[in-house]
């Protein structure tokens, strides 16, 4: 009889033995091995159990770690969206900020421009009281001096008498009887416009062919 023949034939020499469970998971049985061990750390008196209320038990084991790395990762996840809730909020409250200051700095040029026009006004009624003849040449030179504040601001005058009426700019308050349709023959009062963006209607009477 040969060495050979005395060898016992062992069927782990090429791969690693593995343990098959009974939902058919291939587990290495070194694997097999240390999740029996914590197994029977988790539950003592676990050596009678057969083969397949163990694997079932170490499937449990698996899912229950997996569970606990999905419990750890869903706390990160809130600790996230807490810091992106603080951050997001800390951003609004420091653009309203912005934009309040943005308005008050346009406040603040507005009614330092409207600054000499009021100054012209004080002086115009100063001379009408001493002589009424002059007060309407100065109320002239000041409503020509808004205007001019009126248009360094981007706005534009709209609803002028013998204007073609239009009804994105004008509000005609009457129809009168006239040599031509829609033409503008009274203002009421003057309508401004912010390039396509209407700020006031002019308030017109309109002239209608009878």
């Amino acid at each position: 009889m040969t060495d050979d023949q005395h060898k016992p034939s062992n069927d782990r020499t090429d791969t690693a033995a593995k343990t098959v469970t009974e939902d058919g998971l291939d587990i290495p049985d070194t694997e097999a091995d240390n999740m029996a061990e914590d197994a029977e750390t988790a539950f003592p008196g676990m050596d009678g159990l057969d083969e397949g209320m163990l694997g079932q038990v170490q499937e449990m084991m698996a899912k229950l770690e997996r569970a606990d790395e999905l419990e750890k990762e869903n706390a990160d996840l809130r600790g996230r969206l807490a810091r992106l809730a603080t951050d997001f909020d800390s951003y609004r409250r420091r653009t309203q900020e912005d934009v309040n200051a943005a308005q008050g700095q346009g406040v603040s040029k507005a009614a330092e421009a409207l600054m000499p026009v009021y100054d012209d006004m004080d002086r115009a009624v100063s001379m009408g009281a001493a002589d009424p003849a002059k007060l309407i040449p100065g109320m002239q030179a000041v409503q020509g001096k808004i205007l001019g504040v009126f248009a360094g601001l981007g706005l534009e005058a709209t609803g002028k008498e013998g204007e073609a009426f239009d009804p994105q700019w004008h509000e005609a308050l009457q129809v009168v009887p006239g040599d031509e349709d829609d033409v503008i023959v009274q203002v009421y009062q003057l309508g401004f416009r912010m390039g396509d963006r209407l700020v006031r209607p002019a308030r017109v009477v309109v002239s209608r062919k009878g």
